[in-house]
C-alpha cells in the first residue's frame, strides 16, 4: 500500500531558513523597517494554508499549523503553542530564533519587553485579523514604536521561488448531502444579518463561502474549499470572490441566480462602494485587518462579531446528519480492519510508523468512498506518540517494538461526512504506569461520553469532565479536549469547542470531539478521540430544564490490554461493555471473516480478562 493524499517528506534542516532569515533582513533594511511580523496565516485565517502561503516555514523552518515569529535585526523569536513545543525545537535553528510559548508570552507581551523605542514593525494588513492588529499596534506604542502596513508582503519579495497559487476547480455539493438548497440559507443568513442591523456581511471563511453556496473545492490540502470570499447584501445578488478559471461553465450556469461569480480583485472597490452606504458586518475570526481599512477608509461602519455563518453551519441539519453516521459506519469498517492487521503484524518488529500510515489509508481508499484524509495522519510509536502532533517523515521514522504505545490520530474526507478518531494500542506488554495514564485518559472520555447537561451549556463547562481523573494523579494535556467538526469540511471546524476558552454555547446538531490525553515527554503519548453528535437528552423526571446530551459516532475497539480493570466503577466498566457490543454488532457485518473474528476478541466483556 501507499499513501495518495499525505507524504512523508523530512523537513529542511534547521540550518536551511538561515539564509531565508538574512534575505528577509536585508530586505527590511531596504524598505527601512526595524522589524517584521509572520504569522502561519493566509489572507483567509485559514488553518491548512495553501504551500505558496507558507511564509512562517520559509523563514524559521517550523511546519506547524499554528505559530508566529518577529523578526528583528538582531533577533527573531518563534512563537508556538504547547502542541508544538517539541517540534519547533527540532526545526527550529535555536542559535538563531528564540522559541516562545503562545499563550505564556504572546507576540504583543513580547513586544513591549522587547521591541525598542522609536522603531517601526512592519506588518501585511491581509493576514492579520482587525483585532489582532490592533492588539500589535497597542503594543506598540506602549513602548513608543509604530505599527506599519505593508503594500506588499516582504517575505514574497525574497522567496524566489515561492509556489504558484492554486487553482483547483470549484464543484457543487450535492442537496442529497447539503440537505438545504443555497437559496433557503442565504434567506436564514439575511434574516440573521437583519437582526444584527447589518446591512452587508463580508464572508471571509472559504469555509463558510463553501457552506452558503453548496460548494466545494481543491485550494487546500485535506479541506475541500475553494480560497474565496464573498460579500452578502441585505438585498440582490450575493457576489462570489474567486478566479475566474476555477469556475467551469456547468458550475457557473449552476451558480446563476445563487450569486455573481466576480474576479478576487474585484473585492476592494465593491466593498468601497458598498460600504458608503451603510453597516458592514466582518467575520473578527477571519476577516483580514486589510478588509476592515477598505470600509473605514470609504467611511462605512464596521460592524465586527461572529459571522453568522459559523453557528449556523456547524449546526448541521438531518441529512448532514445522517451523512455524518453513514461516514463513521464506513470509516469504522477501515479503521477495524486496519487495526486487525496492525495487531497481527506489528509484534513481529515489522510494521514502521509510515507502514501504519500507508495501511490505513489503504483501507480507507478500499471503500471507493475516499475523498481525502482530514488531516496528515499522526502515527507516534514509543517517543514520538508524545509529540501531539507529530507527523511521521522519513528521518523520524521508527519501527513499533514491543514494549511502545503506538498513538495513531487520523481522520477521513467523505462526500456524506468529514471523521476523526484516535486510538492508542498497546505493542506487546505495557507497563503499569502505561496502564494507569491509559485508564484515566479513558475515564475522561468516558465521563464527557456520558455528560448531561442544560440547554445553553458551554464546552468550557464541560472540558474538566475529561480531566478529573488526569487531575487527580497530578497530570494534564496541554490541548483542547474537543473541536467542532465540519460535513465534508474542515475537520476543525468553529465556534463551538470543548476547552476552557470554549466559550460557545453547545446546540443539537453540533459535533465534536472526545480527545483527553496524556503524554509522557521522550516516552509514550496517549489519546482516545470519538466523536460526539449533541442530541436532546432522554427524559429526567423532574428536570428544570431542557437537557441535552452527546451520541458517539465514532465506532472502532478501544484497546482493552490497556485497561486497568480496577481503576474503573461498575458504570464505567457498564459504559464500555455497551460501547464495545455497539462496535461488534454494528461494524461486524461489515468486515471480511478474519477481522470479523479479531473485532469478537477486541470487544468482549473486560470480566473476560485480558
Amino acid at each position: 500500500m501507499s499513501a495518495n493524499f499525505q507524504t512523508f517528506d523530512a523537513p529542511a534542516d534547521p540550518e536551511a531558513s538561515v539564509p531565508h532569515l538574512a534575505a528577509l533582513r536585508a530586505e527590511l533594511l531596504h524598505r527601512d523597517l526595524d522589524g517584521f511580523v509572520v504569522p502561519r496565516a493566509d489572507r483567509f485565517q485559514n488553518e491548512y494554508v495553501a504551500p505558496c502561503d507558507e511564509r512562517l516555514a520559509f523563514v524559521t523552518g517550523f511546519t506547524g499549523s499554528a505559530g508566529a515569529a518577529i523578526v528583528l535585526a538582531e533577533r527573531a523569536v518563534l512563537f508556538v503553542d504547547g502542541r508544538y513545543t517539541l517540534q519547533a525545537a527540532e526545526q527550529v535553528d535555536t542559535a538563531l530564533i528564540e522559541i516562545a510559548h503562545l499563550t505564556e508570552t504572546p507576540p504583543a507581551a513580547w513586544i513591549e519587553a522587547n521591541l525598542p523605542a522609536g522603531a517601526k514593525l512592519g506588518y501585511d494588513p491581509w493576514l492579520h485579523t482587525g483585532q489582532a492588529a490592533e492588539k500589535l499596534a497597542r503594543a506598540c506604542e506602549a513602548v513608543g514604536a509604530t505599527l506599519v502596513p505593508v503594500e506588499t508582503n516582504p517575505v514574497d519579495a525574497v522567496w524566489t521561488d515561492r509556489p504558484a497559487p492554486p487553482a483547483g476547480a470549484i464543484v457543487l455539493h450535492d442537496p442529497k448531502y447539503a440537505g438545504e438548497p443555497a437559496l433557503e440559507k442565504l434567506a436564514r443568513l439575511r434574516a440573521e444579518m437583519a437582526t444584527l442591523k447589518a446591512d452587508a456581511l463580508v464572508v471571509s471563511d472559504p469555509h463558510a463561502v463553501a457552506w452558503l453556496f453548496n460548494i466545494r473545492g481543491r485550494d487546500v490540502a485535506h479541506t475541500p474549499i475553494p480560497l474565496a470570499m464573498a460579500i452578502v447584501a441585505a438585498e440582490g445578488t450575493p457576489a462570489l470572490y474567486v478566479e475566474p478559471d476555477k469556475v467551469a461553465t456547468a458550475v457557473h450556469d449552476a451558480l446563476s441566480g445563487i450569486c455573481e461569480p466576480r474576479p478576487p480583485e474585484s473585492l476592494p472597490g465593491d466593498l468601497a462602494v458598498l460600504a458608503g452606504h451603510g453597516t458592514v458586518r466582518l467575520d473578527e475570526a477571519t476577516a483580514a485587518h486589510a478588509i476592515q481599512r477598505i470600509v473605514e477608509d470609504a467611511g462605512g461602519k464596521v460592524l465586527r462579531g461572529a459571522d453568522p455563518i459559523a453557528r449556523m453551519k456547524a449546526i448541521k441539519n438531518d441529512t448532514e446528519i445522517d451523512g455524518c453516521r453513514t461516514a463513521h459506519l464506513r470509516d469504522g469498517a477501515a479503521l477495524t480492519r486496519f487495526l486487525a492487521w496492525l495487531d497481527a503484524a506489528a509484534p513481529g518488529g515489522a510494521v514502521t510508523e509510515i507502514d501504519a500510515v500507508e495501511a490505513l489509508e489503504g483501507f480507507r481508499a478500499e471503500t471507493g468512498q475516499l475523498k481525502d484524509v482530514s488531516f496528515p495522519t499522526i502515527a507516534g510509536t514509543g517517543p514520538n506518540g508524545a509529540i501531539v502532533h507529530y507527523r511521521v517523515t522519513t528521518r523520524s521514522n521508527r519501527t513499533l517494538a514491543p514494549g511502545d504505545l503506538f498513538l495513531v490520530d487520523s481522520g477521513a474526507q467523505y462526500v456524506d461526512g468529514t471523521t476523526d478518531v484516535t486510538r492508542t494500542v498497546a505493542i506487546g506488554e505495557p507497563t503499569a504506569e502505561m496502564r494507569d495514564r491509559f485508564t484515566r485518559v479513558l475515564k475522561g472520555n468516558i465521563a464527557l461520553a456520558r455528560a448531561v447537561f442544560p440547554e445553553g451549556t458551554t464546552g468550557a463547562q464541560l472540558d474538566s469532565f475529561a480531566r478529573a481523573f488526569l487531575w487527580q494523579a497530578g497530570i494534564d494535556f496541554d490541548h483542547g479536549t474537543g473541536h467542532g467538526v465540519g460535513s465534508y469540511l474542515s475537520v476543525h471546524e468553529g465556534p463551538a469547542r470543548i476547552s476552557r476558552l470554549g466559550t460557545t454555547a453547545l446546540a443539537r446538531g453540533m459535533v465534536l470531539s472526545n480527545e483527553p490525553g496524556y503524554y509522557k515527554t521522550g516516552a509514550y503519548g496517549i489519546r482516545i478521540e470519538n466523536l460526539l453528535l449533541v442530541r436532546e437528552a432522554p427524559p429526567v423526571e423532574g428536570a428544570e430544564k431542557p437537557l441535552d446530551c452527546f451520541e458517539v459516532l465514532t465506532l472502532a475497539p478501544i484497546d482493552r490490554r490497556l485497561v486497568a480493570r480496577a481503576l474503573l466503577t461498575p458504570d464505567e466498566t457498564a459504559w464500555l461493555d455497551a460501547y464495545h457490543a455497539r462496535v461488534r454488532d454494528t461494524i461486524g457485518p461489515l468486515v471480511d471473516e478474519p477481522t470479523r473474528a479479531w473485532l469478537d476478541h477486541a470487544t468482549r466483556p473486560l470480566a473476560d480478562g485480558a
